[in-house]
């Protein structure tokens, strides 16, 4: 019988439900051979021998046993099944099944050898199901092909080559192929006395065996369905991983983000408790100055004051008004008299006159410096609101932070700091540049 092939099931890298796993310790493996390399040892020559003729590169072939495996026309290898009876007349368990597996391991010896154009990679003696058989997977080529590779794929060739020419529809290459194998398996058969029992053709003998090729394919489906079902499971398992890491770095990042705020707050919050205290400072010292300048302004009233009851003095007093001239006095006594005041008139308005500009200064300086302490206490004024706004603000993002706390736990947000603080710390130390130094002898 011919198959699909199923190598991992062959090599019981997974068991179907009629395999007993205890008994396939009792198995037979021939032989057990990655196909690619395989296709590697008999197609590599001619497939370089192939690309060096082609004039355009999209006709060269990069991988042969990819372009078998993608193609229509050839299998990438074939399969037969031999078996010797049934489960009720050579089970595995039994004597005879003990005999029928040493006349398919005698038959198996020679199967290479007698077809040199199949090239066996896996070849398997079962004994852990019902009864004992044997797989044998090969590649079918041939080494005089006219067209595309001169080595090729092709089972038609290779059976061909063997002496197999195709006829009817029936009596193909492969039919007359497996019969010629059936002979054979019989001639073993004969020399350990078992006689070949034809049931009508060879499709009805080996009607058994379809069945269980069919069951097992079917169990194979079964498993493959189940790893496809597995894997789509795990597929969504990885995806709310992924989704799950993606929110965890989120809230790490979220996080990072608002402590990164808290310390800036922390930081403008001190900053400003400073310019708190420096523009209470700053404020005090202009109280002070203010009340030295209405202190001067005080001593300028006082002394405007002053030269009033002076200037009424000089209007009221004797001795600032001009003497009357006597009966007798001559005009030269009187003139000495008059000029003695006069001069101490001029001194006393001179006097005056610079005392007036003198303080004509100091009123234009007092009340630019009162002008511009006015303009520094109002500049002073909007500073201290702007500040007041900006902690307003920083005590709303620390009680945010506060709810973020509450909500996953001190220990899990400090856990998250700490593991983006180190992970801040790597990053600027990856971005550190690095520094060469020449050797030198």
């Amino acid at each position: 019988m011919t198959g699909k092939g199923s190598v991992n099931h062959n090599s019981r890298k997974f068991h179907a439900k009629n395999t007993d796993p205890e008994r396939s310790y009792l198995n037979i493996e021939y032989i057990n051979e990655n196909i690619e390399d395989v296709y590697h040892e008999l197609f590599d020559e001619a497939l370089a021998r192939y690309n060096e003729k082609q004039s355009r590169k999209d006709r060269c072939i990069d991988n042969y046993y990819e372009k078998i495996r993608s193609g229509k026309q050839e299998k990438t290898f074939h399969e037969i099944i031999l078996q010797i009876g049934d489960k009720d007349n050579m089970g595995a368990k039994t004597e005879d099944g003990q005999l029928a597996a040493k006349i398919l391991n005698e038959y198996m010896q020679d199967f290479q050898q007698r077809n040199p154009t199949l090239r066996v990679f896996s070849a398997y003696l079962h004994m852990d199901e019902a009864t004992p058989h044997l797989h044998i997977d090969f590649v079918p080529y041939t080494t005089e092909s006219k067209r595309g590779l001169d080595t090729r794929v092709s089972l038609k060739q290779a059976l061909s080559a063997l002496g197999f020419k195709g006829g009817t529809r029936r009596e193909t290459e492969l039919n007359q192929w497996v019969a010629a194998e059936k002979k054979q398996l019989a001639a073993v058969m004969e020399r350990h006395g078992i006689e070949w029992e034809q049931k009508g053709t060879h499709e009805k003998h080996l009607s058994v065996l379809d069945f269980e090729k069919q069951e097992r394919a079917k169990e194979v489906a079964a498993l493959e369905k189940a790893i496809s079902g597995g894997k789509k499971e795990l597929q969504d398992i990885q995806i709310q991983q992924t989704k799950a890491v993606r929110e965890t770095n989120q809230i790490r990042q979220e996080l990072s983000e608002l402590f990164a705020i808290n310390d800036l707050l922390r930081e403008q919050t001190e900053t400003l408790a400073q310019d708190k205290e420096k523009l209470l400072s700053d404020n005090e010292k202009l109280e002070q100055q203010q009340k030295k300048l209405q202190q001067k302004i005080g001593k300028m009233s006082i002394s405007k004051t002053v030269m009033e009851r002076n200037i009424r003095a000089y209007d009221e007093d004797k001795e600032w008004q001009l003497p009357e001239a006597g009966a007798f006095m001559s005009a030269k006594t009187y003139r000495d008299k008059t000029l003695s005041l006069v001069e101490r008139l001029k001194d006393v308005i001179k006097g005056l006159t610079i005392k007036c500009i003198q303080l004509m200064e100091q009123v234009k300086k007092l009340t630019a410096k009162i002008n511009r302490q006015g303009e520094k206490i109002e500049y002073l004024t909007d500073r201290v609101m702007e500040q007041r706004t900006v902690i307003d603000s920083l005590e709303e993002q620390a009680a945010d932070l506060g709810c973020l706390k509450r909500y996953f736990g001190e220990e899990r947000v400090q856990s998250i700091v700490e593991q983006t603080k180190a992970l801040e710390r790597a990053e600027k130390v990856t971005k550190r540049p690095r520094r060469s130094h020449e050797m030198t002898r």
